[in-house]
């Protein structure tokens, strides 16, 4: 089935593509960090139904043969050796106790047990992985394509020992995994992505728990984990004309529905609402993110301007980690940035991208700017005082008058604070005019921060429908 628009992968242009590289030992290397598995354990292939294949193709090579039948609690297919009746393979597709996982490698051997762990990402079990060097015949299988966003690019792994895996390798084709595939894996798994992948998994968990309970209420609902939930109404074709008619995409599999649970709350409100269940519609939430890849840094950054937190920042370095966080506190919006940046070389990019990509992402979450306030002011701190000045009008205009003696605050430079708010400005679409004045440095940057964040929660705050401008536009 085709899934939701939200599982779109968090890659940008072409440029920040160029930069990974397309070797699949590269990507290997990166799929064994965030599994926690060492390199030689991981074999990267076109995601989980080519993992199969090659199930199917050494089955094939060997002279076994093939059968699936069913077996609860996992669907399994079984290939057979014909001289001496072992399976070469049993597929467990079925997320169970790591327990009970190894007690059925041990059962099947020397046949190999295959897991599926494609959704894993999405609960709360512990992976087999934790037991694949103890059972040298099983092989878990991952994948990239839900829990990172890389549903429409079919990448995934092979996990298991060395001399398993080189089974598996030896039917694998020639330039199994193309090299823009490996680049998109590995721009994905990037640092720099992981904060806001795990951020949507965690949303994902939040919207199927809603919607499983809400949808429980008229139709059985099957038990399970991740973005596609299988209900079981009577009228499967009728239910599925509804769920058209409010624009929502679902397969009928034999007696079962398969639904997709959006990120958008009022995408799963559709959902329940063509069950005839009837969700208070709240405002919608003002939202957004900005993706930017350079030669010289990769960014995440997502904005809620509707929710406090989480407020969660790394960009390498720490006082502007830390006035990054004051501007969301003081602004009384939720904040998530990841950069990763060349800091071997200067913090002067990793500044200067993280404020571009924080202006976007307000920019979007602002929408049309219906409203909101608009304007905002002030703030003194200790000897310091700052005076800032907003005007959200969509015009950029920076003004900073202001002077630092002391060149560092830790790794952060004084001379980038103009800049950041000049980036700020221009990317929001925002007047912001910033006068500070004082004797000691932290105190004086600090106070810029803070008073924009307390300038910008007046600007953004919401008291109305009306656009506020005579103009009638922003």
């Amino acid at each position: 089935m085709s899934l939701p628009a939200p599982y779109a992968p968090l890659v940008s242009g072409a440029e920040g593509l160029d930069s990974y590289p397309s070797n699949p030992s590269a990507l290997a290397a990166r799929m064994a960090e965030i599994y926690g598995v060492e390199a030689e354990q991981v074999l990267p292939v076109r995601g989980l139904t080519h993992a199969l294949e090659l199930v199917y193709r050494l089955a094939a090579r060997d002279g076994g043969s093939v059968e699936a039948p069913k077996a609860e609690p996992y669907t399994t297919l079984s290939a057979i050796y014909p001289d001496r009746g072992e399976p070469l393979a049993v597929i467990a597709r079925a997320i169970g106790s790591v327990e009970a996982i190894a007690e059925m490698a041990a059962r099947v051997a020397p046949g190999l047990l295959v897991v599926d762990e494609g959704v894993i990402e999405f609960s709360d079990a512990t992976s087999a992985t934790t037991v694949i060097g103890d059972n040298p015949n099983l092989v878990v299988l991952r994948s990239l394509s839900l829990a990172y966003g890389l549903a429409g690019a079919r990448v995934g792994a092979a996990i298991g020992q060395a001399d398993t895996l080189a089974r598996l390798a030896s039917v694998l084709e020639p330039y199994a995994l193309p090299a823009p595939l490996v680049k998109l894996a590995m721009q994905v798994l990037d640092p720099s992505r992981l904060l806001e992948s795990k951020e949507r998994i965690a949303t994902v968990r939040r919207e199927r728990e809603r919607v499983e309970r809400e949808l429980a209420r008229v139709v059985p609902v099957d038990k399970g984990v991740g973005p596609v939930l299988i209900a079981r109404p009577e009228d499967l074709n009728g239910s599925l004309g509804q769920l058209k008619a409010f624009g929502i995409a679902a397969d009928i599999d034999g007696d079962r529905l398969r639904l997709p649970i959006s990120l958008k709350a009022e995408v799963n409100d559709r959902l329940l609402a063509a069950f005839g269940l009837n969700i208070a519609k709240a405002r919608a939430p003002r939202i957004g993110q900005s993706v930017r890849d350079t030669k010289e840094t990769r960014i995440v950054c997502a904005v809620n301007l509707d929710e406090t937190c989480p407020v969660k920042i790394e960009t390498g370095v720490g006082f502007f980690d830390h006035m990054l966080e004051q501007i969301a506190a003081h602004g009384g919006f939720s904040l998530r940035l990841k950069c990763e940046g060349d800091l071997h070389t200067d913090p002067h990019h990793t500044i200067e991208d993280s404020a571009i990509a924080l202006g976007q992402a307000l920019k979007q979450a602002l929408g049309e700017r219906k409203g909101i306030q608009r304007y905002g002011f002030v703030l003194p701190m200790d000897e310091a005082n700052a005076v800032v000045s907003i005007d959200l009008s969509g015009r950029p205009f920076p003004v900073f008058e202001g002077t630092f003696d002391t060149p560092f605050l830790g790794d952060y430079r004084t001379d980038m604070t103009a800049h950041v708010f000049r980036s700020l400005a221009e990317h929001l679409g925002a007047a912001v005019h910033i006068k500070v004045t004082g004797t000691d440095d932290h105190h004086k940057t600090e106070a810029c921060y803070k008073g924009f964040g307390r300038a910008l929660r007046q600007a953004i705050k919401v008291e109305g429908d009306a656009i506020p401008s005579t103009k009638g536009v922003l």
